[in-house]
């Protein structure tokens, strides 16, 4: 009997059915919003509603595509960031030795302080245009998405288990080989993970990149960040109520068609999955796969994509050194000297730039004693939020099918902007006469929990079946199973969130600690406030100082507590 198919069943089975119709009229429907908001990036910035922001409903929609172009033009440049300094970080060691301290100083600076020198410069670009300042809140979205990102990449390569490690130099791989069949594969879940994570994190601060205020001057880009920034100054709580439902819409949408669908596409990259590890796939990817045209172009591309991948560029990894160790000192020697000289240079070229626009002692005291304060606001949230979402995260990282469920939930709570609930805070504290040292503490704590969430379900989702079977079998239970099973097996990922929720929450220190409803503004004392107000004064040199102590409290506070528990955790998981 022949195998051979029918001709007519094989062409039939190429043409396009309803699926790809479908699919094809979601893919014009983008298409056509894309082209229907960018003329509008090429207008003048005096061209008459260029820059002007109405609070009518009816304009949302419009608002909201633009603010996710912005953001997922953003998650691009922060995804080549990731996959380009995570591993020089990791494959250098003199290069590690830079960029890690430096990650840690650019994700503590806030955005405020970004955007007082980056607007300059890209308006600079673009004199006169609407897309200088489109660029400028870019890459103000990119600041709060491309560090955890980075950490969350930087922390898989470094805890590559030893036995794929032998297996990639059995086969020889070159570095280029290696980076896509081991290290992406291996960094995949908690990635994905993280990048929800990530663009949520440009939804807590798309006010400060939309709403751009310096000195004197002010501009609001079209967006939900600035129809926002405007329904606060004119208090109306109906336009913010529109403005939450379009965000969660949004965040609806993106996570159905974009995050569900990765999520369980990352789930086969699990370094093991054992049976009822892996919830049904989502709506989305049942639909693609009874496309007919789109499958074949899928698969195409998938092709194209591994054959790239298996391209021999590069040297084969762990090979023997050739190199001298009397050269390798020599070098390590000359390098380090370098980077010394660079940054006393750099030290000496801001106090210069502080000193001469005369800021003294006096003022570094006040900065520093600020600093202080903002600091305990950070630790004791950072344990607060340890303490409730550690064991939140652990239940929803070792039941896929719930973890589905509160995906969506965790990513809008996530993106939830500090500055919604500046109506309820202000009100309550002037009726109530309370500190608002204290009480606009909590509005920091949305800056630092679901960092530290999203990644103990990412260590949940990795953790191997084996361990998990071995366990049960010895009748681990309670706190014994806490402290011998699960807390090892996620104290990676619990570092990598603690020192990016430590980061985000000296970023959201910005946000928190001046709060503004109509007339009424609350400043509480700290180091977040007086970069806020110096950024609003246009006063360069108090940012500058203040930008320079947050980076200092976090280079010690990392280098002190987290990078110790981080090594300690790397050595743990590399020997077992």
């Amino acid at each position: 009997m022949s195998s051979t198919t029918h001709p007519s069943l094989a062409v039939g089975r190429r043409l396009p059915n309803a699926f790809d119709l479908a699919a094809l009229l979601c893919v014009f429907a983008v298409v056509i919003g894309v082209v229907r908001v960018a003329p509008a990036t090429f207008k003048p910035i005096a061209a008459a509603g260029a820059l002007a922001v109405d609070l009518a409903p009816s304009h949302l929609p419009e608002y909201a595509l633009r603010t996710t172009l912005r953001m997922f033009a953003a998650l691009a440049l922060s995804l080549l960031f990731t996959f380009t300094y995570a591993p020089l970080a990791v494959r250098s060691r003199r290069a590690g030795f830079v960029l890690i301290p430096l990650l840690d100083v650019l994700q503590s600076v806030p955005i405020l302080g970004f955007l007082s020198f980056t607007t300059a410069f890209f308006m600079g670009l673009f004199p006169g245009s609407v897309l200088g300042l489109e660029l400028a809140a870019i890459f103000a979205i990119f600041t709060s998405q491309a560090w955890n990102m980075a950490f969350s990449f930087y922390q898989s390569l470094t805890t590559i288990p030893r036995d794929l490690e032998e297996a990639a130099r059995s086969f020889h791989l070159t570095a280029w080989q290696r980076f896509w069949r081991l290290d992406v594969p291996f960094a995949i879940p908690g990635l994905v993970w993280n990048t929800m994570l990530s663009m949520s994190g440009g939804w807590f601060f798309v006010v400060a990149s939309e709403a751009i205020t310096l000195g004197d001057n002010t501009w609001k880009l079209p967006g939900i960040g600035s129809y926002v920034a405007e329904a606060l100054a004119k208090r109306d709580l109906g336009a913010i109520g529109w403005a939450i439902l379009a965000m969660f819409g949004v965040i609806l949408i993106y996570d159905q068609v974009l995050f569900r669908p990765l999520v369980a596409w990352s789930a086969k990259f699990r370094f093991e999955v054992t049976a009822g590890a892996v919830a049904a796939d989502p709506w989305l990817l049942k639909l693609l796969r009874r496309t007919r045209v789109l499958r074949l172009a899928a698969d195409g591309v998938s092709d194209a994509v591994g054959r790239l991948a298996a391209l021999p560029l590069g040297g084969v990894t762990g090979g023997a050194s050739a190199t001298p160790q009397r050269r390798t000192r020599m070098g390590d020697a000359v390098f380090f000297t370098i980077v010394g000289l660079v940054v006393a240079l750099a030290v000496v070229r801001v106090v210069d730039y502080i000193t001469a626009n005369h800021i003294g002692w006096a003022d570094l005291a006040e900065a520093v004693g600020l600093g202080c304060i903002t600091l305990l606001r950070v630790v004791v949230l950072i344990a607060l939020a340890s303490l409730v979402w550690v064991p939140v995260g652990v239940w929803i990282g070792l039941r896929p099918a719930w973890a589905r469920r509160i995906q969506v939930v965790a990513q809008f709570l996530a993106a939830f902007p500090a500055n919604l609930l500046f109506p309820i805070f202000v009100v309550l504290i002037v009726r109530f006469h309370l500190s608002a040292d204290i009480w606009l503490t909590p509005l920091m704590i949305l800056g630092t929990q679901w960092y530290i969430l999203f990644n103990v379900v990412a260590g949940a989702s990795a953790f191997p079946g084996d361990l998990q079977e071995a366990a049960e079998s010895l009748h681990l239970r309670g706190w014994l199973w806490w402290r011998r099973v699960i807390l090892p097996g996620i104290f990676p990922y619990y570092v990598t969130g603690a020192i990016t929720a430590s980061g985000g929450s000296w970023n959201a220190s910005i946000v928190a600690e001046v709060a503004t409803w109509g007339h009424d503004k609350l400043v509480a004392h700290g180091l977040g406030a007086y970069i806020a107000q110096a950024t609003d004064a246009g006063d360069f040199p108090r940012i500058v100082l203040g930008v320079a102590v947050m980076s200092g409290f976090v280079i010690v506070f990392n280098r002190g507590v987290w990078r110790p528990m981080y090594a300690y955790a790397t050595r743990r998981l590399t020997l077992s």
